[in-house]
């Protein structure tokens, strides 16, 4: 928290920065409440239901749902940028903080808002694990966990990547009494569950889109969302 900020390497991290200072001058104008900034890094996984979690639209921009969609055959091959970094297996190093445990943060945040803890203005708590995974790490740790081997290559390094960073955690661990509980294999477990439910709930509708619209025959086979379909409804059951 206590650490100069840098000028960002990318339009997205520059977002982040333009943020924390609209409320840093909201704040600065008096306004009438205070503000906690959580600095998180790399939210991932999904809910353990399989019922709530992320379907992007179009090709995904991140390494997760690119990943996942890999795995369970929507995306020919994961692409990792880079393996001639400063690190253990040449790969850019993160940390991946699991999304249920993220929730649970802001939900600390916001009590503490309510019931009028903060002594400060504005305070500023990292979240994390503390714990940097690279990308090859977090391909294996995938396969580790789901038993499906993902289909990758390495490709020429991305323009705004930053060789490895993590979060320091312990102020939020101390204030806030919040620790990240759950661990990488889990969360990628979880991630894998709920992209094949939201695939398979989506090209099950687009099916009955097209069936709808005349654009297929209902004797059309269409097995690939009739697996996935089978497969939603089977998770539903449980």
């Amino acid at each position: 928290e206590q650490t100069p900020r840098k000028p960002a390497t990318s339009p997205y991290g520059n977002t982040k920065q333009i943020c924390e200072e609209i409320i840093k001058d909201t704040i600065h104008a008096s306004a009438p409440f205070k503000s906690i900034i959580l600095r998180y890094f790399n939210p991932i996984g999904a809910h353990p239901t399989a019922e709530i979690g992320e379907l992007p639209n179009g090709v995904p921009q991140n390494l997760i749902p690119y990943l996942t969609q890999t795995a369970i055959g929507i995306r020919k091959e994961l692409s990792v940028f880079g393996d001639d970094y400063h690190t253990p297996d040449g790969s850019c190093i993160r940390d991946y903080i699991n999304v249920v445990d993220l929730a649970k943060a802001h939900v600390t945040a916001m009590n503490r808002m309510l019931e009028n803890k903060s002594p400060e203005a504005i305070e500023i708590f990292n979240l994390g694990t503390g714990r940097g995974v690279s990308v090859l790490e977090l391909i294996s740790a995938f396969e580790k966990a789901t038993g499906v081997k993902v289909p990758h290559k390495i490709v020429g390094r991305r323009e705004g990547d930053i060789e490895q960073v993590w979060a320091n955690p312990e102020r939020a661990n101390k204030v806030l009494g919040w620790t990240a509980q759950e661990s990488i294999e889990d969360t990628l477990a979880s991630q894998k569950e709920i992209s094949s439910c939201l695939i398979a709930l989506y090209c099950f509708c687009e099916y009955e889109d097209r069936l709808r619209f005349g654009i297929v025959k209902s004797e059309m086979r269409f097995p690939f969302a009739s697996a996935l379909a089978f497969r939603y409804l089977c998770l539903k059951q449980k």
